[in-house]
């Protein structure tokens, strides 16, 4: 029986760290550290609150996250996903209600691990992911037009709508010199990879943007002019509440635990397909409770893993947690020492880099591939879209999730009607007369968000072994966009390997959405036969 909490890194202590991985891992988090500095200080401000609380955050929570996490890889730290629910938070609750609300959301990512949930959060579909992440950017994007446009609006209403007449009314006030400011940074933010990928973008344009603006003393608001002076040291606080008002909390506590839980357990399966390897999802929630419990104590924020950093660290050679620990000491001697000249950065520096990043959140791409898919999976996404902008982040989580499992039932439903004959179970059939190399799976069943994983793991374990790889997809009546995005994932890591993929049987409805989402195109149509024996030819004539 699998421990519930076992830290990736006690593992592979035991195991050792050779004396290379160990100077990759340092290199790695060096980078990711000065990565993390831009982010973590915009992501606070956009929050509403000062700029250290993202820095402190990065530190102590990245520090925790890395040590106690069950991945070898994930960074944590502040993310643009609880930008929303931060603002919120204190806007209704104060600094306060934010501490209460941030500890008791780490309770119940405590308790989820211990509950061995961290398999359940899967079952979120693509679609509802897609939406909130979506509907996140654009509200991230909306909350820094003020500072891009150098406006001097005093207090910003929280409703969008309402939020976008205040700037229309205001645009003639716009400073030219923090809309160029705004500009030059997303230039350089997107460009700079084109000359160097060692050195993040956006660091780059906080260095060179802050010194131009203080050499050629540029009119625009800074850091220092809007907060004031950043601490440089961490102090240990406790926030003021009744124990008789602690039910008010339990509502943005649970959506930042939720929030929390998907983001870093989605960070962690994306490493995961980087490096080959397996996260412990369960030991992974309980160090981001952990994490969530004892920060805002510090003076932190929420915390989860970042997928952005977490793909940057991995692209830089880190393969163990000493390199998210090492990301959090560079950041703490960046505080200690350089924190009286962060407050020089421009507000309109900072909104360039958090648009630049909403752009990345949005996942337009997926967006414009799932409202060519099934009517189901539109209806998801939309709502949850939606209901993220004009109505807060927990009722879209909560409907999304309402949604799907009634319109999943509904297919349900129409599929038995439909299909009256009995599905099977997964088979893996052995056909002896086959030559060496040619292997076979069939799907019984339709491929939704809740099997697509276990299928694409299954088919990629098999075919990895294989140099011909045969599914058969005649008991499929239909796949939806969670599945559609597991099988890309299954096709590429199989094509890397030179094992080629034939499909057969597939029906008419299934290909119609193999073609929408131009799977067939990465398979190859030739691949595609409509009968297994066809299938079998094709796959001999492959292999002799």
């Amino acid at each position: 029986m699998n421990k519930i909490f076992e830290p990736k890194l006690f593992t592979l202590l035991k195991s050792g760290i050779s004396k290379e991985q160990l100077i990759s891992d340092i290199f790695a988090g060096i980078v990711v550290g000065i990565v993390a500095l831009p982010l973590s200080i915009a992501f606070a401000v956009a929050s509403g609150l000062s700029p250290e609380k993202g820095l402190i955050t990065a530190i102590i929570a990245g520090f925790l996250i890395s040590a106690l996490g069950g991945s070898r890889v994930q960074i944590g730290g502040p993310t643009g996903a609880f930008v929303v629910i931060i603002y919120a938070i204190v806007e209704q609750y104060g600094i306060d209600g934010l501490i209460i609300s941030t500890v008791m959301s780490g309770i119940i990512l405590i308790a989820f691990g211990f509950l061995r949930l961290g398999g359940l959060l899967k079952y979120f579909p693509h679609p509802l992911i897609v939406g909130f992440t979506s509907g996140i950017a654009v509200i991230i994007f909306s909350t820094q037009i003020k500072d891009a446009l150098g406006l001097n609006i005093e207090k910003l209403p929280s409703e969008f709508f309402q939020k976008w007449v205040v700037y229309f009314s205001n645009i003639t006030q716009t400073n030219i010199s923090a809309l160029a400011i705004t500009i030059t940074t997303i230039l350089i933010t997107i460009y700079s990879r084109k000359i160097t990928t060692r050195i993040p973008g956006s660091f780059i344009a906080i260095i060179f943007i802050t010194l131009f603006v203080q050499v050629a003393n540029i009119p625009v608001t800074t850091i220092e002019s809007f907060f004031g002076e950043i601490p440089n040291d961490i102090n240990f606080t406790l926030p003021a509440f009744d124990i008789n008002n602690l039910h008010i909390y339990i509502a943005p506590a649970l959506t930042i635990a939720l929030l929390g839980g998907v983001e870093s357990l989605l960070s962690a399966v994306v490493s995961d397909g980087m490096i080959s390897t397996n996260h412990r999802s369960n030991t992974e929630l309980i160090a981001q409770g952990i994490a969530n419990v004892v920060t805002p104590f510090f003076g932190g924020i929420p915390a989860t893993g970042a997928i952005a950093r977490t793909a940057t660290n991995v692209k830089n050679g880190g393969r163990t947690p000493i390199a998210g620990i090492v990301h959090a000491i560079t950041l703490l001697l960046i505080m200690l020492i350089f924190a009286s000249y962060a407050k020089l950065i421009p507000m309109a520096c900072l909104a360039g880099i958090l648009i630049v990043v909403a752009y990345n959140m949005s996942e337009w791409r997926s967006f414009m591939a799932i409202l060519r898919g099934s009517h189901f999976d539109i209806i998801v996404l939309l709502s949850t879209f939606f209901l993220t902008v004009f109505v807060d982040l927990t009722a879209a989580i909560q409907i999304g999730v309402v949604l799907s499992s009634l319109l999943f039932m509904k297919r349900m439903a129409d599929i038995g009607i439909k299909t009256p004959c009995q599905l099977d179970s997964d088979i893996l059939e052995d056909y002896s007369d086959l030559p060496e190399g040619i292997s076979i799976y069939e799907i019984s069943g339709p491929l939704f968000f809740a099997s697509a994983k276990q299928y694409s793991g299954v088919i990629k374990e098999i075919g990895l072994k294989s140099r011909v790889l045969i599914i058969r997809m005649r008991h499929v009546p239909f796949v939806d966009s969670t599945a559609l995005h597991n099988f890309e994932e299954m096709i590429k890591t199989l094509q890397k390997s030179d094992v080629k993929l034939l499909l057969s049987g597939v029906n008419k409805s299934v290909l119609e959405d193999l073609k929408k989402h131009e799977l067939t195109l990465l398979i190859g149509e030739s691949n595609i036969l409509d009968s297994f024996e066809k299938a079998v030819i094709h796959a001999k004539n492959i292999i002799s």
